[in-house]
């Protein structure tokens, strides 16, 4: 299970294809792969090329600046790291919810699922999914999603709009909100603002069924090559809850290895360092966390969607759990193993949302106001969610003057970091041929990492217009290829 075909022991001999950067994610990325002169891949990287300082930085402020601080890590996923660094210090509090707090940020949450989810299979996956992964790039963005499908881009956009009105109600705003506190919640649902959201809820629940339904029909027209896609084998990991159902919020680490055995169950995530390390390597910022059982080589893993899925043993949500039966079974089980098949578990997941913002809706206690509570203060904390791209770790260690001494943090995509790299890895196997580089052929790698819906550093401003070139240099060192997109998009040689 080595990131590499074999070692490339004479590199000089080898020709260099490089995607820098990787386009339609969040954040900056570039692909590195290595041909012999008969075109067979030695090797294919991933390098994450931007640097993320928040764990020294934030060291030495007031733990209670914490979570708002730490969500401009992303303006995508805000609520996940706002969410996960209250937890953290809930424990340094020592503080057990109030059923109001916890209900309401279950209700961020899931709002948070909901449009992260939307966004990314309706604005970024979908191009590659309806017109194909080769197509025009001219049509294959969501400007020629609007114009081919204009009720599904519509749904699409309104879905989103949908979520980011939750977290907006339960935040007090959009994006980095300051809804949660250590210890609980600043503000509950008046009757007006659950009422605004219970207006259009059972509309959400619907299209969310529609979404399902869309992924699904494809895999249908396509299913060898969806299943055989950058397809590897992989252990998974994920929370879950004392009963063994999907829970996105709170629970205890289940993993499993690549045959389905289970490796540890209902793990409490405040000791997650006995189970999980994180591996370095020379050429990327982002670290590679494994399993400590299997060690740095065979014990890598992957979080997110299609992790929870399979890893559950029910979803909460009747619709949900309908629909995961029957991914779990479709074609004798063989697209839950799929890279692809990360959209289906997705558009699962946001009906999951949809189902769970109603429920809740239907709770008074979002109403209620008994927002805070408190302990005994310990020393360190540990707040762990299920984040829209998979398990978000953080981890605070916090001195006598209320003062950050120590930060640790693994995002989700730090945990899929080793399966992105092995997903392009066969990719590129399939589809590069080594004698001309065309727009088509990029755009498979990119697609193949857009699976896992990275973020890779949250240089959202750059979303869908950032320059590219590639060149293809023969072993002389001569370029044989050469092709470049201009921040306009326009491809040329």
């Amino acid at each position: 299970m080595s990131l590499e075909l074999e070692t490339a022991v004479h590199p000089e001999n080898l020709r260099r294809v490089a995607i820098e950067p990787v386009s339609r994610v969040e954040g900056h990325g570039k692909v590195t792969l290595l041909l012999d002169e008969n075109n067979k891949v030695h090797q294919v990287r991933l390098h994450i090329v931007e640097f993320r300082g928040f764990e020294r930085f934030i060291q030495g402020r007031p733990y209670w600046e914490v979570p708002v601080m730490v969500q401009r890590l992303c303006g995508i996923c805000p609520v996940s790291h706002h969410l996960a660094a209250s937890k953290a210090l809930d424990m340094i509090l020592g503080a057990k919810l109030t059923p109001t707090a916890e209900k309401l940020r279950r209700l961020m949450h899931y709002g948070q699922i909901l449009q992260s989810h939307a966004l990314h299979f309706f604005h970024l996956a979908s191009p590659d999914l309806l017109f194909g992964f080769g197509a025009d790039v001219a049509t294959r963005n969501v400007v020629g999603v609007i114009a081919a499908a204009p009720e599904v881009a519509k749904k699409g956009v309104l879905l989103r709009k949908y979520g980011q009105e939750v977290i907006r109600l339960t935040a007090g705003k959009r994006v980095h909100g300051t809804g949660t506190v250590p210890g609980g919640v600043n503000k509950s649902l008046s009757v007006a603002e659950r009422d605004l959201l219970l207006k259009d809820i059972y509309q959400m629940v619907t299209w969310s069924r529609e979404a399902v339904q869309i992924i699904k029909g494809l895999f249908a027209q396509n299913l060898a090559a969806y299943n055989a896609f950058g397809r590897f084998r992989s252990h998974s990991m994920s929370l879950i809850r004392a009963d063994g159902a999907m829970d996105l919020y709170h629970g205890g680490l289940r993993a499993r290895d690549m045959d389905g055995k289970t490796l540890f169950d209902h793990f409490d995530y405040a000791r997650y360092w006995d189970v999980i390390t994180e591996g370095v390597k020379s050429w990327s910022y982002m670290k590679f966390p494994f399993f400590k059982s299997l060690g740095e080589e065979a014990g890598w893993y992957r979080v997110g969607p299609l992790a929870r899925v399979a890893n559950c043993d029910f979803i909460p949500t009747p619709l949900a759990d309908k629909e995961r039966v029957e991914f779990l079974a479709y074609d004798g089980g063989s697209v839950a193993g799929a890279t692809l098949g990360y959209h289906w578990a997705r558009m699962i997941e946001m009906l999951h949302a949809a189902e769970s913002i109603k429920d809740l809706l239907h709770d008074d206690d979002i109403l209620g106001s008994d927002l805070m509570a408190k302990g005994e203060r310990q020393e360190r904390g540990v707040g762990v969610i299920e984040a829209p791209r998979g398990t978000l770790i953080h981890h605070y260690r916090v001195n006598e003057d209320d003062q950050v001494i120590r930060a640790n943090l693994i995002v989700s995509t730090t945990h899929n970091n080793q399966p992105m790299n092995e997903a392009i890895r066969q990719v590129a196997r399939q589809y590069l041929d080594g004698n001309e580089v065309t727009e088509g052929l990029l755009n498979h790698i990119e697609v193949a990492i857009r699976c896992f819906d990275p973020c890779l550093s949250c240089a959202t401003h750059a979303l869908g217009q950032m320059p590219l070139e590639v060149e293809l240099v023969a072993a002389d060192g001569t370029v044989a290829s050469r092709l470049a997109k201009g921040s306009d998009g326009t491809f040329c040689r």
